[in-house]
């Protein structure tokens, strides 16, 4: 049971954290690949920053990477 308990934490952590850098991805304008930024440029703190690597770049993920570590969010 307690296996559970965390694995709800974690995925409610994953959520929320991948809502924040969604929603900064947005406000700096990454909506391409063509307008991809980099960590810096969408002001993400670093909490954001370490997790984004988890975040980005798979196949379903909300949030992109491409070769050059930059960032978008496919619209």
């Amino acid at each position: 049971m307690e296996e559970s308990k965390n694995m709800e934490v974690v995925s409610g952590t994953l959520f929320s954290m991948e809502e924040r850098i969604r929603t900064k991805l947005l406000k700096a304008g990454a909506t391409s690949h063509e307008k991809a930024v980099t960590a810096q440029e969408a002001d993400l703190d670093m909490q954001e920053g370490n997790w984004i690597h988890y975040i980005a770049g798979g196949l379903f993920a909300g949030v992109k990477k491409t070769a050059a570590n930059l960032y978008y969010v496919p619209i």
